[in-house]
């Protein structure tokens, strides 16, 4: 058995709020909500890939700060692996540029008032947990 393709999702904070980006592609995902991110390149660190994703679909710069605990299957052979992101005091602001129609930024109350994607909501789950101690 091949090892998975990892999958690099960013839980990226700002002053205790998750951003959370709408897909607008493909027809099947459109409209429902994820953690951004994309896969990891054959020889790419997830961190590095983790920057690169984001640069390219948000227009910002950030930095990886830890790795979220689990991983999550997606469709085989791919799983989804999550890192806690601050965007660097010099980035511009997240705009939807690639994949996605509109971004929200959810205080921990607000994270249930968006549909996720169903892969996604385990690693939500754990975010959140998460948040209270960030």
């Amino acid at each position: 058995m091949s090892e998975p393709i990892v999958v690099v999702g960013a839980a990226l904070l700002d002053g205790g709020r998750l951003l959370a980006a709408r897909r607008s592609a493909p027809p099947e995902l459109a409209g429902r909500w994820e953690l951004p991110g994309g896969k990891v390149e054959p020889g790419e660190h997830p961190e590095t890939a983790l920057a690169r994703e984001l640069h390219e679909e948000l227009g910002v710069t950030a930095d990886p700060v830890e790795r979220v605990p689990g991983q999550w299957p997606l469709k085989p052979p791919y799983v989804l692996q999550v890192w806690t992101a601050r965007l660097r005091p010099d980035s511009a602001p997240p705009r939807p540029l690639q994949d996605h129609d509109a971004l929200r930024w959810l205080t921990p109350g607000e994270l249930w008032d968006v549909p996720w994607l169903d892969q996604d909501v385990p690693a939500v789950r754990e975010v959140a947990a998460r948040l209270d101690v960030l």
